[in-house]
């Protein structure tokens, strides 16, 4: 087995992540639940050690930077010292606009709300991450620009009402995709980046 590096390492933490995904979405029990976060901490300690070997950082130098992080990013749960503040904002969204005010200002030269949006997400996550994005930033969502889209539109706002239901529209249109030759994964990828194009210059939340 060859030396271990971040790159030969990086495929098992990426199963290891989607592993807790399953875990969690199938009701598994805590049990194991606990076993596969173990699972992922064990990959973060190999690549810090791995940092540490070369002198660049060490565990604990990712713990404190964790720290510094949620206390920098939460003025309205923290103070600078790290103890908790008196009162605490009211709702969800003023959290929301104290946060990304926080990640603005740690990023100014971001110019689109888009940034930082990994570009190796699955395409379905990259979408969702762009709306959520896009939506607080004040854009207009996509337009439905033929009727097959409108129709979709519709019948996703009268019909279906679960995620189960959602899941087999989604499977429904990857199986007709596929059918056609088309790659469901490589069409959405795309939409989203041309709706990330027409709006290059905007002012951007952090991510």
């Amino acid at each position: 087995m060859g030396a271990l590096t971040h790159e030969s390492l990086l495929e098992y933490l990426l199963e290891e992540a989607y592993e807790v995904a399953e875990t969690i979405e199938t009701g598994a029990d805590e049990a194991e639940l606990k076993g596969e976060l173990g699972d992922v901490l064990l990959q973060v300690v190999l690549h810090a050690r791995l940092a540490e070997e070369r002198g660049v950082f060490s565990f604990g130098d990712v713990a404190r930077g964790l720290t510094q992080k949620m206390i920098r990013r939460n003025p309205h749960v923290f103070r600078p010292d790290g103890s908790l503040q008196d009162t605490f904002p009211a709702t969800v969204e003023e959290i929301v606009l104290k946060w990304d005010a926080v990640k603005k200002a740690e990023s100014p030269q971001r110019s689109t709300p888009f940034e930082g949006i990994p570009v190796a997400l699955p395409a379905l996550a990259q979408a969702q991450k762009t709306l959520d994005r896009a939506e607080r930033a004040g854009l207009k969502a996509p337009v439905a620009e033929t009727p097959l889209v409108e129709l979709v539109e519709t019948s996703l706002a009268e019909t279906i009402k679960t995620e189960a239901e959602l899941g087999e529209l989604l499977l429904a249109v990857v199986r007709s995709a596929r059918n056609r030759g088309f790659d469901a994964e490589r069409a959405l990828r795309g939409a989203v980046r041309r709706y990330q194009n027409r709006h290059p210059e905007t002012s951007a939340p952090g991510s």
